[in-house]
Order: C-alpha cells, then structure tokens, then sequence
C-alpha cells in the first residue's frame, strides 16, 4: 500500500466496473432529465404572441441540434404556379391525380457542387382544395405506397391516398430508407449500415443530421404551400407515421406555419432514444426536448397524436459477403405501451391547457394503440381541424398510370444528400476560420488570455461538460510490482458517484527523501489495460511497456485505464450519453481531473512538470484532456494525429472510419469547430508532439504531415518553434519510444517553462 492511501480491496476486474459505473451515472443522469427540463424553459402564457416570442430560443436550440440550420431556397414569383412541380403524371384516384415531382430545398453550399433537392408526389384534387398536407411515409414506405398507386401499406394506412379524396392537396416527400444498398465506397468497400446510418455519420461530424435535412425537405414543401396561398388561402398541415411522424413532430414544432399534425406511432418518453437506431441519435436532445416539449412548441395548434402499431426493426441489414458489418449494432424500434404514449401526452395537456386550447391536443388509439396507422378517426379529426365536417368514404383504389421503378429516384436522393453533405465538409476550413477568429495569436499571453473561452466552449459543446468531480479523492492503493528499479501500485480514486478512476502507478526506488520526480501519465490505447503499459515482463506489440522503460530512466509513471474497453459495453456510453450531452471523453476529462489532483499532493511529483503520452485512443486522449484543462505540461500524441474530419467523414478512400465499426468516433460539429490542429495549437505555449510510423493504418503520412503543419507554422510564428515536434519512423501503430523518450528527457528534466 502506497503512503497516504487507504488499502484497495476492490476485486474483479476493474475496468468493467469502471465503464459500468459510468453508465450507470448516465442512466441515473438521463432518468433526471424530465424534472430537469424546465431550466431551459421561459415560457409565457399570457398572450399567444408572448408565447411564441418566448419559446423562440428553444425553437432556435432545436434547429441547431438536428442540423436543420442551411437557408432553403426561396420559391421566386414565376414557380409559383403547381405545373412547374409536375413533372409526369404517374396515376390517379377518385377525385385527385398524381405526379411525381421536386422540388428544391438548399443552394449548392460551395462553388463547385450542387444543392439538395427533394423528391416525391404531388396529389392534387380536381376541384378546388380544402386543405395543403405534407404526408409523411415511414422511412421503409415509398411515397407510391403511401398513395396506394403502388402495393407495400395496407389500404387501411394509405392516408395520403385518403386525404387526397376529401379534396386536400398533398405532397408526400421520399424519405431516406433503412436498406444498405448505396451505404458504402463503390471499389473499396460496402457496409451493412443502414441509408439513414450512413448520411448520420458524415452529417453529425459537420454539425448536420438526416432529421434536418428531412425536416427542410417537409418545409421547403411548406415554403411552397405558403406561396400558393397568395393565391388562395388555405391552412397548412402535416401527417406521418413511423420516421415521418418524428419529422411531422419537428417539423410543426419549428414552423409555426403548420395548422394542424398528426403523429402516428412515433409519440411516447423519449429518454430511451439511446435504444433506437442511431439514425435518432441527437445531441443534447432530451436534455431540454422530450416529445411533450416538441408538442408544446406546437400549442396552441392542434397536435393530434396516433397511437397504434409503429415500425419493428430489429436492428441493422444483416452482414453479408459484399456489405461488412459496420452499423451499429445497437437499435431496434418497438411499438410503446398505450400507457407511455398517455403518459407523455398528459405531460404535454398543461402547455394547451395554459393556452386555452386544451381540446386541440388529442390522443387517438384505436385497438387498444394497437391499431393500424391512418385510422379513420385520426383523418377525421384532421380534415376536421381544417373545418371538414364529413369526411368521404374510400374511394377505389388509384391507378397507375405508368410502370415506376423507385431505385433511381433512391439512389438520386441517396448521392445528393452524401454530395451536400461533403460540399459542407469542404466548407467547414472556412467556417471554422470563422470561429477562431477573436483567438489573439499576437502573443503567448494573449494567446492564453484570448483561448480560455474557447477551451471552455469545445468542452461544453463538443466533448460535453460535466460537474467538477464531486467526491473526495478517497484514494486507496495496493503495491502490484516489486521490479529492480521501481515500485508499481495499483490506485483507485473517486471521482462522482459510481464513477472512479484507477490506474497503475510507478515509483523509482532510487527517490531521495524530499525528491520531486516530474511524472508521464502513459495512456494505452481501444481495449488496453495498464499493466501492458508498466509491467516490463509484457512486451506488448503496441506498447512495449513504454511505462516500465520511463520508470527504469528515473520518471514517476501513472498509467490510468480509461474507459474505451469491453467493445459495445463503452461504445454504449456514447448512446447513452450523446442525448444529455456527454460523451465518453467528459467523464475522461473527470477523471483526469482527479488523477491531477492526486499526482500534485504527492511527495515525490513536481506538480509542475506532469506529461502526457498516449497512443492510439490514448493518442486521442492526447489532443482532448491536457489541451482543455490545466495541470499538463507537454503532451504527446502517438498513433493517432490525424486531418481528423477527413478521418471520420471522407467517401473516396479505404482510410476512413465510414468503412468501420467505430460509430463513437463521431462528435457533433466537430469539423466546424476544430481539428487536431487546432486542438493541439491549445497546447501552446506547452510542449507537444507527434509519433507516427509510416506503416499505422490510422492515418497516411501525406494528411498527417498537412494537419501537423498548422502546428508547427503556429508554434513557429508564436516564437516556440523548438516545443513542438513530429518524429516519422519505419513502424506500424505502436510506441517506437526514441524521439518521444529524447522530448520528455528534454522539457520533463528542466524547467518547463
């Protein structure tokens, strides 16, 4: 047992407990979340108008979320007519004809690509309208289906068809859907995600999301109803079932414009969206927005919920010989208990009832909530919210008039949303000059002075930024190692509650009474343990007990476990924590927090000269923690630096995390931020440096040696120059332990200032 610690009795393995009492925190955290909400709430009942006024910050922290941000084309006086919409006539029913149809939704975001446009049918009433409706399919039906031109929905649910024939107008946007067919690099390689997974991801990273450019399609369809009704005023509604009924609930909450909603199968507590398809994955979501918190952005519009049976998906494609398994595994959809869908409909009464529009808030559940979507019921009420009084019977079923086939229209849709995207991810260099430019780089203290700001803003809006650590240290220690030249103890601190820190730490015997050591946090990598780091007899193919070697040169040496261990097990957290805004790197970023803590009390630490060295997901730990908060003097990234948004997002090369399981890799609005670069140029005045062996598959030495160069003209121009390095090796992803080892001789074995 170490001096100063309690005994560590903890057996088992402890970095189980570790990730189990992280989520265990977030599920503790998330089931807070619904008393919670209020704090980000001003409502104003006092008038209408107040209301809305009131609720506009939310509305404006709801677009930013779902990505639902880029400025939609405006429809100009010549298209405004219908017949510029129609493209062909694909068939007809009792009262209405089809035709398919785009329309346009965003301007190309950069000189050299294109926009985004949306695509689907149009039924329009042969006589005079009594309404307009965006009717929103489930992701899996197509707007053929929905129209009952095409088979696939029971006639029951075709309720487009069914508005249709009681003389509403009708757009019925394609939605991306749940197949993996396009998902992949054609040449490279093909992945099991699903259409939706796929444009998440590279969407996410760029602060976008496939709900917000859905949610624009729904309202550039919106922009166009509002243009016709300068002709002839009609109110304005939305119906969807499955996917479309959260885009109709969305979509009605953001846009005041919308009369009148039906959302079928979707409305229930949302604090379990970590279980569903990461296709729902929202940042910070059900922090400030639960269903009820949607629903009373729409009072005092009526808001007509459907409760019946929704979409069952079971999870991802299944893997096959040409599509890898790549999705996250983790997501299924299931149809909620009545009881839940009553429940968050009771917590959504008070908002209507505090507007005197009580009764424009209804739950319809036919069977028990069991029924089929697009009951008659839930179209009566409807048109009824439109002052239909009597709704039509069905007529019957429409004719095609042509034979379609949906998979180019899929596949069109499918290239532009990834085409956009890409373009945005092209942009973001300029978008984030944008953000850093009140950084005052004229000095190395108005450098410090000028980033603290921005250091706190990537760690509340990037990583996610929990409490301060709330519980003593509590340390408690026993020894693990007995080698020639040091002492190794294993170490647990506290951290909050149910959450700890523990790693291994290495004490020279050679240390003289009154001694002060500088000390290297040695950081493994994706499912490492500490004792590959410091026990010399492991020579582990990554590590090279790269701990042992610094502790026999005379360093003290902590080797904390992180978290990223146990595959999903961690991978979970993300889930789980992405909806209140946390990811695994706020509880690191604790956590490393505490170990500073305790470090800096130590005897024999000189708190002013701790470093960090890390490789792999320990390399990436190296760009997140020392350069966000204090107490590190130096940092050295290994097997990771990386042109990251490159990385993460790029669809022409097979060195991209698009063909990879890793689905926690992707951080919100990261690229519009930051990048290594910037995240190391925090770093400074301190020491940083890069290793990279030119065979690691990580990354390619061309982007590396580009994203490092920002670093390097910075510290240069900063009159620094010699505190930052990169060493290239002939090696794959491991610790080559010779430039590194010569740079923590360097600044650790001085003064680091």
């Amino acid at each position: 047992m170490l001096a100063g610690t309690s005994p560590l009795t903890l057996n088992g393995d402890l970095a189980q407990q570790m990730v189990e009492g992280i989520r265990s925190y977030l599920l503790t955290e998330t089931s807070r979340t619904v008393a919670d909400r209020e704090r980000f709430w001003n409502r104003d009942f006092t008038s209408i108008e107040r209301y809305e006024a009131s609720i506009t910050p939310n509305r404006k922290r709801l677009q930013e979320i779902i990505g639902a941000v880029d400025a939609r084309v405006a429809y100009e006086a010549d298209n405004l007519s219908a017949d510029t919409w129609m493209q062909t006539e694909v068939g007809s029913g009792r009262g209405f004809r089809v035709y398919a149809i785009r329309w346009p939704v965003f301007a190309a975001p950069i000189a050299d690509a294109d926009g985004l446009e949306a695509e689907g049918l149009l039924l329009q009433p042969d006589g005079r309208a009594v309404a307009r409706a965006v009717a929103i399919p489930d992701a899996d039906w197509t707007p053929e289906m929905l129209a009952g031109i095409v088979d696939g929905v029971p006639e029951a649910s075709q309720f487009a068809r069914r508005l249709a024939e009681n003389g509403v107008q009708v757009v019925i946007p394609l939605l991306m859907n749940r197949d993996d067919t396009f998902s992949g690099i054609p040449g490279i390689g093909m992945t099991n995600m699903p259409h939706r997974e796929w444009i998440y991801r590279m969407a996410f990273e760029v602060g976008r999301h496939i709900i917000g450019f859905e949610v624009q399609k729904i309202l550039a369809a919106v922009d166009w109803f509002e243009k016709e009704n300068a002709r002839e005023l009609l109110p304005i509604g939305v119906m969807g079932y499955g996917e479309g009924g959260l885009l109709a609930l969305y979509s009605a909450s953001l846009d005041p414009r919308i009369k009148a909603t039906v959302v079928s199968g979707y409305f229930q507590p949302r604090e379990n969206v970590w279980r569903e398809p990461i296709y729902r994955d929202v940042w910070s979501l059900v922090r400030e927005f639960g269903d009820a918190e949607l629903a009373s952005m729409i009072a005092p519009r009526v808001l007509i919920v459907e409760a019946c049976r929704g979409p069952e998906v079971d999870g991802p494609p299944p893997a096959t010989s040409e599509h890898a398994a790549c999705a996250c595994p983790n997501g299924k959809l299931t149809t909620p208990s009545l009881n839940e869908v009553q429940r968050e409909v009771e917590r959504a009464r008070p908002f209507f009832k505090q507007l005197n529009a009580e009764a424009n808030l209804q739950l319809l559940a036919e069977s028990g909530g069991a029924g089929s979507a697009g009951s008659g019921a839930a179209i009566g009420a409807f048109l009824g919210a439109f002052g239909v009084k009597k709704t039509r019977p069905p007529g019957p079923a429409p004719k095609a008039a042509i034979q379609f086939d949906p998979v180019p229209r899929l596949r069109n849709q499918f290239d532009q949303m990834v085409a956009f995207t890409q373009a945005l991810i092209r942009k973001s260099p300029d978008n984030k000059a944008e953000f850093w430019k009140k950084a005052d780089a004229s000095s190395v203290k108005a450098w410090q002075a000028s980033t603290a700001q921005y250091r706190e803003y990537i760690w509340e809006e990037i990583i996610g930024q929990l409490p301060p650590p709330s519980l003593p240290l509590n340390p408690r220690s026993r020894m693990i190692l007995d080698e020639p030249g040091f002492r190794g103890y294993e170490v647990v601190l506290d951290v909050w509650p149910e959450v700890f820190a523990y790693g291994i730490l290495l004490v020279p015997k050679d240390l003289k009474p009154g001694e002060k050591r500088p000390v290297v946090v040695c950081q493994h990598g994706l499912e490492g343990r500490p004792i590959e780091v410091t026990d010399p007899r492991i020579d582990s193919q990554f590590y090279h007990h790269f701990g042992a070697s610094l502790a026999e040169e005379g360093f003290v040496i902590f080797a904390p476990q992180n978290p990223y261990i146990g595959g999903d097990n961690f991978r979970i957290i993300q889930r789980i924590g992405h909806p209140i805004k946390l990811s695994l790197f706020s509880f690191i970023l604790g956590q490393h927090q505490q170990i500073l803590k305790w470090l800096s009390s130590q005897p024999f630490v000189d708190s002013d000269r701790i470093g960090f060295y890390g490789l792999s997901y320990g390399g990436k730990t190296a760009v997140r923690v020392p350069p966000i908060i204090d107490g590190y003097c130096l940092s050295i990234c290994s097997g990771d630096f990386n042109e990251w948004v490159w990385k993460t997002t790029n669809v022409i090369t097979d060195h991209t995390y698009m063909l990879l399981p890793e689905y926690d890799m992707y951080e919100y609005n990261f690229a519009n931020v930051i990048n290594y670069s910037d995240l190391a140029r925090l770093m400074a005045p301190r020491p940083f440096m890069v290793e990279r062996g030119h065979d690691d598959p990580v990354g390619v030495d061309q982007w590396i040696s580009y994203e490092y160069a920002f670093v390097r003209e910075f510290y240069d121009k900063m009159g620094i120059g010699g505190r930052t390095e990169i060493e290239f090796f002939n090696g794959p992803h491991e610790i080559h332990g010779v430039g590194t080892f010569q740079f923590l001789r360097k600044y650790l074995r001085s003064s680091p200032g």
